[in-house]
Parts: structure tokens; C-alpha cells; sequence
């Protein structure tokens, strides 16, 4: 199937085929057809498989242009996503004239946003917190919305946004459908497709399918003292251009940023300490190409949309099972190769590892970096067990 095939308007096939899109994912294929004919949608589907295109290109279809009044609201759980869904919502309007896109979220002042809405926005993405608060304000009216689109809607819910979102939706008195795209369906997503959907279609994307990430996962045993020059290593010995590096503490985050910086790399870094409008900056930097590597807490782990990370590497191993997914889906997007390596400093990350692969049923091959550069399997030595003769 192509993306003639779904009945898309030429404006929207224009902007994918100058984005290079000519195929759609299985997500998409599955979600567009029923969102255009404001069907309620259900999803669970990988990171990295498509789902803004999924449900970006239905609500911008159905917005009228002739209208001033919000016509659909899009609620993502943090402020990297809500940007990075305005991004690309941007860029299926290319051309198409006389949709206003507005991006509403906490830490950026209010006079900002509300420039923002004065241009009388068709489509509103926003935190539900902060999309809660202009409507307290009355600086957003709701009875003009049909479709509402909860993305990330595990993460959102898990993060204690229930009651916000539940309340935002309740006010929606006019909605005609609802979309819940999510990497996993936790029990409260279910509880709000109980409450809110009716006769939805349910989509679910199996890891296993072809629209899975192609992600070559390694493993690298190294004392934690060596951790730095190890990932110096890595990313001087396999030439990566662009990369991401994940740590588990701002601390740790902005350290390591400062070691490869007095090392003359091209990185910076993202974390809960820095203020909202360099985060943005430093972002947008990535983006576009202008650094070669971002060292991130997992506050930029599902917050960062580039198709083309050579590699991710995890400094720290995640506490988390579900931030390794997160983590790795940050390359191989966009169905091209990427590479993962996880740094593990003890016996106890590796088994927690070990235990990571064995939830999300990945393979992790043990390497070491020989002198020139190559990457060397490195066997698994069993443990020895000693036999006791009476």
C-alpha cells in the first residue's frame, strides 16, 4: 500500500513525497482510514513505527481553514513531545495554507503562548496540565473541537495526568472522536478507552513486525572508571556523526557533557536542571545537524524526533525496562539501521541487562573494541561449578 492508497489529499501526499515518505508504516496504514472517517482508534505500536504521521495527517484533513476555532486538541505528556508533534504537524502543512498550529506546555511564559492563540490556532498540541490552565484563563474555548489525540497515552496517564486528562476530555462536549496511540495499553489507558471510546478500532503492532526498528544491540564490559574513555572510543573507532548518549542522573548527565566537551567534541546536553528555553535550543541544535552528540537523562528519551541517530549508547543502564525500549528507539527510525551499546561497570548491571533482554526478547551481543577498531564478540564464560565427591 502506498499513501495514495489511503485517500489522502494531494497537499498531504506533496509534503510526504518532499519528506521522502512514499510507503506508509503499519500504524499508519491501520489508523489513517478509520480517524477520516472519525472512527475512535485504540493503538499499541513500537516507538519509532510512525504514529504522528498516524494520526497527524486524519485532524489535519479534517480541519476547516475557514475557521478560526480550535478544531482539534493533541495531548502528549512532555514538552520535547508536544514540540516535536508541532514540528511535524508543521511539516505535512507545507502546502497547505490557513492551518495554525499553536504548542502549549509549562515552563515557557504564558504572554508566549498566548501570541500563540491569538493567531487563532485550528490545531492545539499541548501538556494537560498546561492546557488545563488556559482554560481556566479562558484563554482556549473547547466547543469547537472534534478530535481529540492522547500520544503517549501510558506515559501521560503514568505520570499523574488522569484526572487533567479526564477533565479536559469531559469538557469536550462537541468531540466526535478520540485516538489513543500508546507504546504500551497499561490499565489506565483502558480505563479511558472504557469511559471515553465507543465501537474503537483497535490496532496493535507486534515488536516482532516489519515496522520494528532494525537496531543492532552490544554490550560493552568496562571498569566505571573507564566508561568515558570507552565512549570516546566508540565514537572515534566506528566514525558515529550523530549520537545520543543516555545517563541517569543530571549530574551524571552534565559531567559527562563537560569531560567530552574539554575533549573538543561537539556535544551538549539535556536535563531536568536546565532551564526550558535552552533545552529548546539545544534541541533544535541537534536537529538540525549542528551537534554531533547529546547526553540526555531520560527526560529527552521519547522527546527527540531524528531520523538519522547512528547511535545510542547507555552510559548508565536504565532503572527501567520500558526507558531501555525508549532509549534505543531514539535510531534505526524511519526504517534505517541504528546501533545501540549498553557501557555495564559490574556483575549486577550486566544480569540487570541480561534481564532487560530477556523481557523485551532482544538480542545483546557482548563486544570488545580491539586496537583497530573492530568490534570483537566476546565469549561468555559459564560459571565454573564445582562437583562435591563423597
Amino acid at each position: 500500500m502506498t499513501f495514495q492508497d489511503l485517500n489522502i489529499s494531494n497537499e498531504i501526499l506533496q509534503a510526504l513525497e518532499k519528506k521522502g515518505y512514499t510507503t506508509p508504516t503499519q500504524v499508519q496504514e491501520e489508523a489513517i482510514g478509520p480517524l477520516l472517517e472519525w472512527r475512535d482508534v485504540i493503538a499499541k505500536a513500537p516507538t519509532g513505527t510512525g504514529k504522528t504521521f498516524a494520526f497527524g495527517i486524519p485532524v489535519i484533513e479534517h480541519i476547516d481553514p475557514q475557521s478560526e476555532a480550535i478544531q482539534a486538541a493533541i495531548l502528549a505528556p512532555t514538552r520535547e513531545l508536544a514540540l516535536q508533534i508541532g514540528d511535524e504537524l508543521r511539516s505535512l502543512l507545507t502546502f497547505k495554507p490557513g492551518i495554525r498550529v499553536a504548542v502549549l506546555y509549562g515552563g515557557q511564559r504564558m504572554d508566549a503562548q498566548l501570541k500563540q492563540l491569538k493567531r487563532n490556532p485550528q490545531i492545539v498540541v499541548a501538556t494537560p496540565g498546561r492546557l488545563m490552565d488556559h482554560y481556566k484563563r479562558k484563554n482556549v474555548r473547547f466547543d469547537g473541537i472534534k478530535t481529540v489525540i492522547l500520544d503517549e497515552a501510558d506515559r501521560m496517564l503514568d505520570m499523574g495526568f488522569f484526572k487533567d486528562v479526564t477533565g479536559i476530555i469531559e469538557k469536550m462536549k462537541n468531540r466526535t472522536n478520540m485516538g489513543l496511540f500508546s507504546a504500551t495499553i497499561s490499565q489506565e489507558v483502558m480505563t479511558v478507552s472504557w469511559m471515553y471510546q465507543r465501537d474503537e478500532v483497535e490496532i496493535t503492532v507486534q515488536p516482532k513486525e516489519e515496522s520494528k526498528p532494525d537496531i543492532v544491540q552490544y554490550s560493552i564490559s568496562c571498569n566505571s572508571l573507564e566508561k568515558l574513555l570507552t565512549t570516546i572510543e566508540l565514537i572515534e573507532t566506528q566514525k558515529f556523526e550523530r549520537v545520543m548518549i543516555f545517563c541517569n542522573t543530571k549530574h551524571m548527565c552534565q559531567r559527562l557533557c563537560d569531560d567530552m566537551k574539554n575533549r573538543s567534541f561537539s556535544v551538549d546536553c539535556l536535563h531536568g536542571d536546565i532551564r526550558q528555553s535552552q533545552r529548546e535550543r539545544v534541541m533544535q541544535r541537534f536537529r538540525d545537524g549542528k551537534l554531533d552528540v547529546l547526553v540526555a537523562t531520560d527526560v529527552a528519551s521519547r522527546g527527540i524526533d531524528v531520523d538519522d541517530v547512528d547511535c545510542v549508547i547507555n552510559y548508565d543502564l536504565p532503572d527501567e525496562n520500558e526507558y531501555y525500549i525508549h532509549r534505543i528507539g531514539r535510531t534505526g527510525r524511519a526504517r534505517k539501521k541504528g546501533m545501540a551499546f549498553t557501557l555495564l561497570g559490574s556483575l549486577l548491571e550486566k544480569a540487570k541487562l541480561d534481564e532487560i533482554a530477556k523481557y523485551s526478547n532482544f538480542k545483546v551481543t557482548p563486544v570488545k573494541i580491539l586496537k583497530d577498531g573492530t568490534l570483537k564478540e566476546e565469549e561468555v564464560k559459564k560459571p565454573q561449578v564445582k562437583l562435591k565427591y563423597r
